[in-house]
């Protein structure tokens, strides 16, 4: 390591109130480029989206291309513009225009490799690591793509300019590290101390599970939960008790105030292992607002979930949401990131495992309390509060059924269903936010 980074409070303090939109650009709108999404924006604002995140905005490599339009992750240039998506002017009026409603944005970066064809490999052949017959090799089967040479300090370098390029000049507020365990972790340690010279409190999510990468990331992944949920939804004899443990599982990951990206979809997911309803059926939706409740978490929105998108976008090609649907789930997402963004809860949880068919927890400090209830079985199933010595007098925050009463009555769950409650006397502490 270049650097030992201290924990960020303020930004920690930030995002345990945010929420994350990741935008496919392409498959986004018809015409697939900033000026089209950016009309989305207002929308976005009104439903509580903090953070924006795009995929890699450079253009594609065109050898060994994958699909019509191949992968936004085989970049052919890091200091440009995928003509797909605009110029720089374009980029540079959808930063401005999500500054101005408030929101921050935050740009995919891959470090790990990049197009055959990309630039370097004419100006900069030693950059890249080759096979036996002197061929540049790719990492793993990816064909699109060849590997970086982490040991070449030139390399790195140049990748840490181009990095700083669009932090000084368009003025973004962060990265997420494509598959960043595959750099080394020194690197990201140049990187967040160049681009926070030049900014500081950027933003870093990192596609890892690994926690010494939190020596300079604020979030990983949480690829464990979201595989197990999966495979627990689908086993018809589970338990809380079994989610609790696949939690557990996953909480080793976090150290030091650490968090985690939940999700129940991404661009990833999506595309190649099927959507929300395909993985999780009728439980995506508690699980959906549990990630934005959960002391540790930050969730994550893929771009469309809100319509509902019930189909898999094609990686390589053109394949745009449908816009024309009705937002079924907008008021969802509104109101998960509203009250999100209004918690003033400790991180301290009381696990709820309930007859092996109701998951949930308790978070509570001195003044407010908040339970949130998910009946996971395949059959109704009743709770009463006072069973667990949770006294007093709670109304309903969220549930899309019949409301619940005071603490001393039971709650009813049809299967899938969920239920958040809070203490009736709420009282908001002061607290401050990374501005």
């Amino acid at each position: 390591m270049n650097q030992a980074f201290t924990k960020n409070e303020k930004m920690i303090n930030y995002l345990k109130k945010a929420s994350v939109y990741e935008v496919n650009l392409r498959q986004y709108t018809p015409e697939g480029n900033f000026e089209a999404f950016r009309q989305h924006l207002p929308r976005l604002k009104k439903m509580g989206v903090t953070i924006i995140w795009l995929m890699p905005i450079h253009p594609i490599g065109h050898q060994n291309r994958k699909g019509s339009r191949g992968s936004y992750y085989a970049i052919a240039d890091f200091f440009q513009i995928n003509p797909e998506f605009g110029d720089l002017d374009d980029f540079k009026n959808l930063v401005s225009a999500i500054h101005e409603y408030g929101m921050k944005i935050i740009i995919d970066w891959v470090a790990n490799h990049v197009a055959c064809d990309h630039q370097w490999t004419f100006t900069h052949p030693d950059y890249f690591l080759r096979d036996d017959s002197g061929k540049f090799l790719a990492p793993y089967d990816w064909t699109d793509v060849i590997q970086i040479d982490h040991a070449n300090p030139a390399a790195h370098e140049e990748m840490l300019n181009a990095m700083c390029f669009w932090v000084k000049e368009v003025d973004i507020d962060g990265f997420r590290a494509d598959m960043a365990h595959l750099t080394p972790l020194s690197f990201w340690s140049k990187a967040k101390s160049r681009t926070e010279s030049i900014k500081p409190n950027l933003i870093w999510l990192a596609e890892t599970e690994n926690k010494e990468y939190f020596q300079v990331f604020d979030m990983i992944y949480t690829w464990k939960w979201m595989h197990g949920t999966e495979s627990f939804f689908k086993d018809p004899n589970r338990g809380a008790s079994k989610l609790l443990e696949i939690l557990r599982t996953q909480e080793m990951d976090f150290f030091d105030g650490g968090l985690g990206l939940f999700f129940t979809s991404n661009h990833d997911e999506n595309s190649w292992n099927g959507t929300e309803f395909e993985k999780y059926g009728i439980y995506f939706k508690g699980l959906a607002a549990w990630s934005f409740l959960y002391a540790h978490s930050v969730p994550l929105v893929y771009g469309g979930q809100e319509i509902p998108n019930t189909k898999r976008l094609l990686f390589f090609d053109k394949d745009e949401l449908d816009w024309n649907k009705k937002n079924e789930y907008f008021l969802f997402y509104q109101k998960m990131m509203g009250y999100r963004n209004s918690l003033h809860l400790s991180e301290v949880t009381n696990w709820v495992e309930h007859s092996a068919q109701v998951f949930g927890f308790r978070r509570a400090n001195d003044l407010n309390a908040i339970v949130f209830l998910f009946n996971i079985s395949e059959t109704a199933a009743s709770f009463n509060l006072i069973d667990y010595g949770w006294k007093g007098n709670y109304r309903v925050v969220f549930r899309e059924g019949a409301l619940a009463t005071e603490s001393s009555s039971d709650i009813y769950l049809l299967p899938g269903e969920f239920i958040l409650l809070e203490t009736v006397e709420q009282k908001q502490p002061s607290n401050e936010g990374c501005e």
